[in-house]
């Protein structure tokens, strides 16, 4: 697929499921079709959607043991609706996509969820200059226990580089210190955060590494020694994401919250990726299905 496709491009190369599944098949077989199971070269047969072995004679389609496989829906709504996930920088609502692609609400939110769970990355640390903040996210209320109906989540951001959003199941000094020694390399120059108490890094591998602005008293900028000693890009990073729940998803579950982390991370680390719709659907290829019941089981 050739770089920075846009919406008329998508239409005009993807409008049918012929084409559809070509791309699919070269993108899943850039050197010609392999059988799934021997993985050696496999033959079209005439009039069907479907290869046949030339060793073992298995029979499979391009859609097989993918998260396509069995599906009923069209195969250029699922590229349609990737698209819109990976170009719309907040995020779009299942309501939005219902009324795109002419479907029903389960089915454009099943649809969403499965192309969100294809968005995973790697596991990759961050290093040189990281900042780490946390958000809270739900709904407003004046209860003296507010905190305790949000559900926290743990920004981490290096300058330059990737972004890690991580759904906390309560934070203090031990977990958020566990969340950062799985994301952050410990050879990293600097981490900087706000003043609070749950960032006390004297004890730890990140000991000397560790700068803080006050924003106690206002201070969210600090240069020191050259360095520019702030949070801000992280917030910027967390405004995004509220943005997101604001304008476009309106409400976000606890059950579904790291999904949703998940696609605005993926997104936002790609954003000057020119590939990022094809990385998408090779991850889609490379995904297992996920199943409707578990969605929807009690968490």
């Amino acid at each position: 697929m050739t770089p920075n496709v846009n919406l008329c491009d998508l239409i005009e190369r993807f409008g049918n499921e012929e084409k559809c599944r070509k791309a699919l098949e070269t993108l899943r077989w850039p050197d010609g079709p392999k059988c799934l199971r021997c993985n050696q070269p496999a033959t079209a047969v005439a009039n069907r959607d479907t290869f046949d072995c030339n060793s073992c004679h298995y029979q499979f389609t391009v859609t097989t043991a993918t998260i396509f496989h069995d599906t009923h829906l069209d195969l250029w709504k699922w590229f349609l609706c990737t698209y819109l996930l990976c170009e719309s920088r907040k995020g779009m609502s299942a309501n939005q996509i219902k009324r795109t692609l002419g479907v029903s609400y389960k089915t454009a939110w099943y649809l969403c969820h499965r192309i969100r769970a294809a968005m995973t990355e790697a596991d990759h640390k961050l290093t040189g200059t990281v900042e780490i903040d946390e958000m809270y996210i739900g709904g407003k209320t004046k209860s003296p226990e507010r905190w305790r109906n949000k559900a926290p989540v743990i920004g981490i951001r290096e300058r330059g580089g990737h972004l890690h959003f991580i759904h906390a199941n309560q934070v203090n000094h031990k977990t958020v210190y566990d969340i950062i020694a799985r994301n952050v390399d410990k050879t990293g120059d600097v981490i900087m955060t706000d003043e609070s108490a749950i960032y006390n890094f004297d004890t730890t591998q990140y000991r000397g590494k560790h700068k803080t602005v006050n924003h106690h008293a206002e201070e969210y900028v600090r240069y020191e020694k050259g360095m520019c000693v702030t949070t801000n890009t992280v917030e910027s990073a967390f405004s995004l994401f509220k943005r997101g729940i604001v304008g476009s998803w309106h409400k976000v579950s606890v059950k579904h919250l790291p999904a949703y982390l998940q696609e605005m991370t993926w997104r936002f680390n790609n954003r000057k990726n020119p590939y990022l719709f094809r990385d998408t659907m090779l991850k889609l290829i490379g995904s297992a299905n996920l199943e409707y019941k578990e969605l929807t089981k009690a968490a």
